[in-house]
């Protein structure tokens, strides 16, 4: 069965630092660009960091610019996303997606062009 799995959510003290990871299983992801995306209580999911399949061309969202880096390891079939500097307002539910690279020749942190979803690790900044 293929499906994408996030981890390395956790709780954090505001300042410090969290690498998430997602793994693909049943697929390769070489050929897909992935997006991270986040959900916080009350609001609509917000697209924060993609990364594209091949030449890894990367865009973030403004408001994660600095703190968040997106890299890929195709070797592993895996994304990660390194968050340093964390804040209470990125307290969320942190969810990888995959689009086909064929589907979008363009990287994108918008969650209509993706396809497939993880289920998501929960971030909780917190003193």
């Amino acid at each position: 069965q293929s499906q994408l799995v996030e981890s390395g959510g956790g709780l954090v003290q505001p300042g410090g630092s969290l690498r998430l990871s997602c793994a693909a299983s049943g697929f390769a992801l070489d050929v897909y660009h992935i997006g991270w995306f986040r959900q916080a209580p009350g609001k609509e999911r917000e697209g924060v960091a993609c990364i594209s399949s091949s030449d890894r061309k990367t865009l973030y969202a403004d408001s994660v610019k600095g703190r968040f880096t997106i890299t890929r390891d195709n070797a592993k079939n895996a994304v990660y996303l390194q968050i340093n500097s964390l804040k209470p307002e990125d307290t969320a539910v942190y969810y990888c997606a995959a689009q086909p690279a064929i589907y979008m020749d363009y990287v994108s942190i918008e969650t209509a062009n993706f396809g497939y979803w993880g289920r998501g690790t929960q971030v909780t900044i917190s003193s």
